[in-house]
């Protein structure tokens, strides 16, 4: 019997070690703060590298406004990813990035930049950007 015991406690102290590192694991998947995503971004702007671009794409994909809006000044400056660059900064804008809305919305006001020559289409969402309550 008190070989059962033993073996017992072995195997929950197993288990229990095992959910430990399951919940150390999520712990990694949480947003990141700022300055880690401007840190991150700016080494991909400097140095290139898929590593990072990677780490950007994941943290905007896991909500992070910052990581998105970074990304998407990334992407635009290369013609072929303008498309995705603007999508990940209208995400950040949505989300409330000042940033990304201060960005967009000089875009906006510039029809010289807009696929449409009267920029009648991006008049409402800069309308919906510049007005939404900003976080602080």
């Amino acid at each position: 019997m008190e070989l059962f015991n033993k073996a017992g406690v072995i195997v929950t102290s197993t288990l229990v070690m095992v959910g430990m590192l399951i919940a150390c694991q999520v712990k990694d998947e949480v947003e990141p703060p700022a300055p880690v995503v401007e840190a991150v971004a700016k080494k991909l702007a400097e140095h290139g590298g898929a590593a990072a671009e990677r780490r950007l794409r994941e943290w905007a994909e896991q909500g992070s406004p910052v990581a998105a809006r970074e990304l998407g000044l990334l992407y635009s400056q290369d013609a072929a990813k303008h498309k995705e660059a603007m999508r990940l900064l209208e995400k950040a804008a949505l989300a409330g990035d000042a940033v990304s809305v201060d960005y967009l919305s000089t875009r906006y006001r510039s029809s010289a930049t807009m696929a449409n020559a009267d920029g009648t289409q991006s008049w409402p969402l800069y309308v919906q950007l510049t007005h939404q309550p900003r976080a602080k």
